[in-house]
C-alpha cells in the first residue's frame, strides 16, 4: 500500500532533520521525504493520505522493556491486548524479558512467542533470552540455540546472579559470540526490600533497598566486563551514585550502555503516598536527587534510552498492602507522553527527547537487529517504514477506561499528560489510526 504522511513536522534525531514536509511510503518502506510529494505532478499516487497538518512524524518508538505476559501470565495481560497498546503509544519495536511462566529458556518457546507476535501484524517483538535454565543462576542457556531462534540478547530480568563465578563464565561465553547481556544492577542481598531506604520507609514501616544495592551490583558487573569485555546493557538505573560510576565505566571505554523507567524519571518515594500499591514498582522510587541526576544524565546522553518498563498486573494483584503487591504498572502507552512531559519541564529540544525513545534504544540493539539496524529509530529514505504521526498540542488523561492494556493500573493514572498519537504505521501497514 501506498501512504502519504503529508504537512507534519518530520523530526528523526537520528540525521538531525527537523523540517516541514511530507512522507511518501510504498512497499514497506520509505521512498522520499521532501516537501510537495501530494501536489499534482508530483509523481507519487497514494493509497491513503494521512493528514499530519499540526503534527509531529517521527521514528517509531523503540522500548527495551515490555513485559507481554505471554506465555502463562494471561490473567494479567495477552498478547493481543498489550501489542494493541504498544502501538498505540506510537512504539513500533519493543524488547520482551525472559521471565514469562515457562522462561525463555528453551528455542520453542521463543518461536512461539515470535510466531504469535507475527500473525498480529503490530509491533515487532525482540525477544531476551535467559542468561541461565529457568532463571536460576545456576546452568547457562544455550545462547547460540536461543540466537537462532529470534533472541538479541540474553538476561535475567529481575533475578540476580547470586554466584559471580556463573555471571563471569556467562560474560565470557557472550563475549566470545558477540551477545549483549542485559542486567538489572541489584545485589540478591541488599535488594529484598519494597521500597528505598530512607526516612519516608522508616516512617511507614517498609522495608528498605539502600542504594548500594545498585552500586555493589555495578561495580562487580564492571569489574567481570573489564576481565572478559562482554557488551553489557544495564537496565532501569535508580540512584545518582549509580549514574557517576556509569558515566565514569563509559569515559573509561567500557562497553555498556543503560536506562532508566519512566516512573523513576518522574516519581520519587514521597509519591508512594497513603501505601498506594500502584506505586509498588522495581526499582523503588527514591529521592528527588536521584530523580534529578536520572533526568540530567538521560538529558546529556549518559543514559542511552527512556523506557517504559511496562508491567501489567491485574486487580487482585495490586489490591493488597503495599509489601504485598504484585510489583509492576502498566507504562507502553504512556512511554511517549511522559518523554515529552519531561522534556517540557526539563526545556529538553524536541530532537534530544525523541532519541531517547527512537534512536537511542535502537542503537542499544545494535547489530543485533539484522536487517533492521540501519533503520530502526529513523526516518531514513530505503528504510523501514515504521513512523508514529504525534499531536504535540493534544492532551489526554490515563485511566481505566484510557488504557489499552489489559492492565490496568498506573501511578499517573488522573495526570494530563501532553501528546497524543495520531497513527502509528509498522513495516509501511497501518497499525493504529
Amino acid at each position: 500500500m501506498k501512504i502519504l504522511i503529508s504537512g507534519g513536522r518530520v523530526i528523526d534525531p537520528a540525521s538531525g532533520r527537523d523540517e516541514s514536509c511530507d512522507v511518501a511510503v510504498a512497499a514497506g518502506r520509505i521512498i522520499a521525504i521532501k516537501p510537495g510529494l501530494g501536489e499534482p505532478g508530483s509523481g507519487f499516487v497514494p493509497d491513503r493520505t494521512i493528514d499530519a497538518t499540526g503534527c509531529i512524524v517521527a521514528p517509531g518508538l523503540v522500548d527495551l522493556a515490555v513485559r507481554l505476559r505471554e506465555p502463562g501470565q494471561e490473567h494479567a495481560g495477552m498478547l493481543e491486548s498489550e501489542m494493541a497498546a504498544a502501538v498505540a503509544g506510537g512504539v513500533t519495536s519493543l524488547v520482551c524479558p525472559p521471565d514469562t511462566d515457562p522462561v525463555l529458556d528453551e528455542p520453542g518457546l521463543v518461536d512461539m512467542l515470535k510466531h504469535r507476535a507475527e500473525k498480529l501484524h503490530q509491533a515487532r517483538v525482540f525477544p531476551l533470552g535467559a542468561l541461565t535454565r529457568g532463571l536460576a543462576g545456576e546452568v547457562l542457556t544455550e545462547m547460540v540455540e536461543l540466537t537462532e531462534a529470534g533472541c538479541i540478547g540474553f538476561g535475567q530480568a529481575e533475578v540476580p546472579i547470586v554466584n559471580t563465578q556463573v555471571l563471569q563464565r556467562a560474560l565470557q561465553y557472550a563475549a566470545t559470540f558477540g551477545y549483549t547481556v542485559w542486567l538489572r544492577p541489584q545485589d540478591a542481598w541488599l535488594g529484598k526490600g519494597v521500597a528505598a531506604s530512607g526516612p519516608l520507609a522508616t516512617r511507614m514501616g517498609l522495608s528498605g533497598v539502600p542504594v548500594m544495592a545498585e552500586l555493589i551490583a555495578l561495580h562487580t558487573i564492571f569489574e567481570l566486563v573489564r576481565s572478559t569485555r562482554a557488551r553489557v546493557h544495564l537496565c532501569r538505573l535508580s540512584s545518582a551514585a549509580g549514574i557517576e560510576l556509569v558515566r565514569a565505566a563509559k569515559a573509561e571505554g567500557l562497553p555498556v550502555t543503560c536506562d532508566v523507567s519512566v516512573h523513576n524519571l518522574h516519581l520519587i518515594d514521597v509519591d508512594l503516598g497513603y501505601f498506594d500499591s500502584r506505586t509498588r514498582l522495581s526499582p523503588p522510587l527514591r529521592q528527588q536527587r536521584d530523580r534529578d541526576a536520572l533526568r540530567a544524565a538521560l538529558a546529556d546522553g549518559t543514559i542511552d534510552a527512556l523506557v517504559s518498563d511496562h508491567t501489567p498486573v491485574d486487580d487482585d494483584a495490586k489490591a493488597l498492602p503495599f509489601a504485598e503487591a504484585e510489583v509492576g504498572a502498566s507504562a507502553v502507552e504512556l512511554l511517549l507522553s511522559l518523554a515529552v512531559h519531561w522534556a517540557q519541564a526539563d526545556a529538553v529540544p524536541w530532537a534530544r527527547a525523541l532519541a531517547t525513545v527512537t534512536h537511542g534504544p535502537a542503537r542499544v540493539l545494535g547489530a543485533s537487529l539484522g536487517t533492521l539496524s540501519a533503520s530502526a529509530g529513523q526516518l531514513v529514505e530505503g528504510g523501514v517504514a515504521d513512523v508514529c504521526v504525534l499531536d504535540a498540542n493534544a492532551w489526554w488523561t490515563p485511566g481505566p477506561d484510557a488504557l489499552r492494556s489489559q492492565g490496568r493500573h498506573t501511578p499517573f493514572a488522573g495526570t494530563e499528560l501532553p501528546a497524543v498519537v495520531r497513527a502509528t504505521l509498522v513495516g509501511g501497514q497501518v497499525a493504529f489510526a
